[in-house]
């Protein structure tokens, strides 16, 4: 585990000297992500306006599910966003068989091979919403509700991860990945909002198939003081979970990839 840490932090200093090279790109990067939120903030705003209370929801409520959900997303994006790249960057090109005649695992390899900086943006928008929501609900914070916090946002970013990971993996088939990856991820924006607005069957999907509510409805309900029952603790066990299945699925795919001919 120490050598990995120092490989990463290894090219982690490699890319921040890239990034610094073209410094008005990484404010770019940045800000394009900040700007980005800002369109979708303006729309909740919008619809919070003509509607103050949706289904027993105020915004600052909603705010905060939105926030956490951007906070879980940009850790994804910040450290493993290259799963996207894999199949048009990688595999089409022939530049995955590098990783595989190398002393170290292949994913980490590809994890570690690109730093997104544009996620940057997104932590900084998820971290203000949440702090800007809990000063409008009055949410007293102590040792243990900053630990929850934590914990639900580390879930949430390993949910990310892993359901990117298993989708990407189509990329040794098919090659090219991004179609089926996006199937699964933009259906995050559902989790962007309250579940309970939804039909039934829309929150059994966020919850139990393709949890992104995990990292954000659940734990901002928890935080409120919303009772959500046993699905308030299920973020880190489901993510866990979730992960050992993705590396399993990922091992599966690499054992029958034979490269492109590239």
């Amino acid at each position: 585990m120490r050598r990995y840490l120092d490989l990463y932090w290894m090219f982690l200093l490699q890319r921040f000297k890239i990034l610094m090279e073209y410094r008005v790109n990484f404010i770019i990067g940045a800000a394009s992500t900040v700007a980005g939120q800002g369109a979708g903030l303006l729309m909740v705003w919008v619809v919070m306006s003509q509607i103050p209370d949706l289904n027993g929801w105020t915004l600052p409520e909603i705010l905060l599910i939105y926030g956490l959900l951007v906070l879980s997303k940009s850790l994804n994006h910040m450290f493993a966003d290259n799963l996207w790249t894999i199949g048009r960057q990688y595999i089409r090109t022939g530049n995955f068989d590098r990783f595989l005649v190398r002393p170290i695992d292949p994913l980490f390899h590809l994890l570690a091979d690109r730093f997104c900086h544009d996620g940057v943006g997104n932590f900084l928008v998820g971290a203000a919403l949440v702090i800007i929501s809990t000063r409008e609900l009055g949410i007293v914070w102590t040792p243990f509700s900053l630990l929850y916090l934590i914990v639900a946002v580390i879930s949430g970013g390993a949910i990310f991860f892993a359901l990117n990971l298993a989708t990407c993996v189509s990329a040794f088939w098919i090659v090219e990945s991004v179609p089926v990856t996006r199937a699964v991820f933009e259906n995050h924006l559902f989790a962007q909002y309250p579940l309970t607005i939804y039909p039934r069957a829309i929150g059994v999907l966020l919850t139990w198939i393709i949890p992104y509510g995990l990292a954000s409805f659940y734990p901002a309900s928890y935080l409120i003081g919303r009772d959500v029952g046993v699905l308030a603790w299920l973020p880190p066990i489901v993510a866990a979970i979730l992960v050992f299945a993705a590396y399993r699925f990922w091992v599966f795919g690499l054992r029958h990839y034979s490269g492109t001919g590239s």
